[in-house]
C-alpha cells in the first residue's frame, strides 16, 4: 500500500484549482500550506504561482484574514500564550505587519485572565511539596503554553 508521500497526483491546472479552492473553503488557510499542498499535488512552480494568484483574487485565500483566524483560535480555544501563537504564525509565513496586528485583537484582560485561571488550575493538580520545584514546575508549563516569563513570575509572586 502506497503512503500520502508516494502517491502520484496528475492534476490539471483547472481540477487542481478546484480542489484548492474546496481546501481553503473548508478552513482559513495560509499562503505557505496552500503552496506546500500544491507542490504535494505535482503542480509545477508556474502553475501553483497561478493558482494561488486565483484564490487570492477570489478571496479564498486571505493572510489577514487566516491570521486573525489563527489568533483567535489558538487564544481562546487552546489557551496558547503570545509567544507560541506568534511562533505558529511564523512558521507559516505569515508577514511580521500581519503578525503584530492580528495578536493586537488579543485583549489585554482576557489574556491575563486565561494566564491567571491556566496558573490555578495546573496549581490544584501539582503534587510537588517543595515550594521551588512546584513554582518551577509551574512556571515550565505556562511557558509551554507561550505566556511571558514576566507575567507567569508576577502571577506567581503574587499567589
Amino acid at each position: 500500500m502506497k503512503t500520502d508521500k508516494e502517491k502520484k497526483y496528475n492534476y490539471d491546472k483547472k481540477t487542481a484549482l478546484q480542489k484548492a479552492a474546496n481546501w481553503c473553503a473548508f478552513q482559513e488557510r495560509s499562503q505557505q500550506e496552500t503552496r506546500d499542498k500544491l507542490y504535494e499535488w505535482q503542480m509545477r512552480p508556474d502553475e501553483v504561482e497561478d493558482i494561488i494568484a486565483t484564490l487570492i483574487a477570489e478571496n479564498f485565500l486571505n493572510e489577514e484574514r487566516f491570521a486573525f483566524a489563527y489568533v483567535s483560535g489558538k487564544f481562546k480555544i487552546k489557551k496558547w500564550g503570545k509567544l507560541k501563537i506568534k511562533q505558529g504564525l511564523k512558521l507559516k509565513r505569515v508577514p511580521d505587519l500581519l503578525i503584530k496586528k492580528a495578536m493586537n485583537s488579543i485583549d489585554e484582560d482576557e489574556y491575563l485572565e486565561t494566564l491567571q485561571t491556566l496558573l490555578e488550575k495546573k496549581q490544584a493538580l501539582e503534587r510537588e511539596k517543595n515550594v521551588l520545584k512546584r513554582q518551577l514546575k509551574l512556571l515550565n508549563y505556562l511557558q509551554s503554553k507561550g505566556y511571558e516569563k514576566d507575567l507567569i513570575f508576577t502571577l506567581l509572586k503574587s499567589s
